[in-house]
């Protein structure tokens, strides 16, 4: 009963030899910029599609008694990564029969494995919305929406104590002879070290481009962990930057009912007992919104006054999740972008600024530049 399938191996691998000879000989530089955006995206299609059919066949294979090695040790490597890699695509591959829109779209191509191992993690009601992200954003995005309905569906006392449970260190010394480490903390303890691990690093990063002492942001961020922790950073300032997101009625009955959130921000939901823990040495602020916007804050000067930047940093309502890049979703070293240009008599306020990360605002400067917008500062007109 297997013999009929031999013809469609023999086509694939006709198939498959004509087009490596195609790729081997494609030469970018012959080709329009076009056509290479639309030839990048066809391919990462095919590449996505290969993959889930390699998968496939590779569990097949060791159900059948023809793979004598673990299948992830033998998708590994014949697909050229990790076991760790593997494990993920064979898990994802049995656990899309639940989502039979996912799968649809996984073995055409239009979402990627990781993409489908984020949207089988959370539950079957947010399939086609996650699906939705996953075709139209990249792998972050997917994960932390995936992400928070993960969270949302456990008692949030119960996951701070799953959280304090699983907090951990451990370091290593590279190949290179460098310290290494790894480790999570509870969002509480974790966050205001991560924001203040982030400003120094912004910082430092800032002041060597300014200097074009140009290093990736990642080589600033170790030094400024290094400082922090040492000895001589020990005198800098204890208070931590961060914020708790906590609905008002929530935080006075004592307990958070659906649609009221209570989270600290750029991290997960927390139980109102630490809301309020967490307050007794706070300084406080108070949003006001209507569910879908906050009230109109206006500045005619380019700098931003704080109470713009209290309701800027906290996102959107009304979940006031955070920011991230408006063109790339990057959730670190942000700029705050006028829309309309302040040059073009753009105002400072809520509805005219957006979060971008230094390449994509470079980016929007030059294509303001472009269309004229920056050729000098007019007269604003008053809301």
């Amino acid at each position: 009963m297997f013999a009929c399938w031999e013809p469609l191996v023999s086509r694939l691998r006709s198939l498959a030899d004509d087009f490596r000879r195609e790729l081997s000989r494609f030469d970018p530089a012959l080709w329009s910029g076009a056509d290479c955006a639309a030839l990048a995206e066809l391919l990462a299609r095919v590449a996505n599609a290969a993959s889930v059919a390699s998968a496939r066949a590779a569990r097949r294979a060791a159900d059948c008694g023809q793979v004598h090695e673990r299948p992830a040790d033998f998708l590994a490597r014949v697909s050229g990564t990790t076991a760790g890699a593997a494990r993920i695509a064979l898990a994802t591959i049995a656990a899309v029969d639940a989502c039979p829109a996912t799968k649809g779209a996984l073995s055409a191509g239009e979402v990627s494995l990781p993409q489908a191992a984020a949207i089988t993690a959370a539950a079957p009601e947010h399939e086609h919305e996650l699906l939705r992200l996953a075709r139209a954003k990249s792998l972050g995005p997917v994960n932390d929406a995936a992400r928070k309905h993960r969270l949302a569906a456990i008692d949030p006392a119960e996951l701070h104590a799953e959280q304090e449970a699983a907090q951990s260190f451990r370091s290593w010394t590279s190949e290179l002879g460098n310290v290494a480490f790894a480790g999570e903390l509870p969002p509480e303890v974790g966050v205001p070290f991560v924001n203040r691990l982030a400003a120094a690093t912004d910082r430092a990063w800032r002041a060597a481009d300014r200097e074009q002492r140009r290093m990736p942001r990642e080589w600033h961020a170790a030094r400024a962990f290094a400082q922090m922790v040492s000895a001589s950073g020990a005198s800098a300032s204890p208070s931590a930057d961060f914020v708790v997101v906590c609905d008002l009625n929530a935080y006075r009955r004592g307990h958070a009912h659906s649609g009221e959130p209570c989270h600290i921000l750029g991290g997960s939901p927390i139980p109102i007992s630490l809301a309020r823990e967490l307050a007794k040495d706070a300084f406080l602020k108070a949003v006001l919104h209507d569910g879908v916007g906050i009230h109109t804050v206006a500045h005619f000067g380019r700098r931003r006054p704080a109470v713009l930047q209290t309701a800027l940093d906290l996102g959107a309502p009304p979940e006031f999740e955070g920011v991230t890049c408006t063109d790339c979703d990057r959730r670190y070293n942000l700029e705050w972008d006028h829309v309309d240009p302040y040059a073009n008599g753009g105002l400072t306020s809520y509805e005219n600024l957006e979060p971008r990360c230094p390449p994509c605002h470079d980016d929007k400067t030059e294509r303001d530049r472009k269309a004229g917008l920056l050729r000098g500062r007019r007269e604003a007109r008053a809301p």
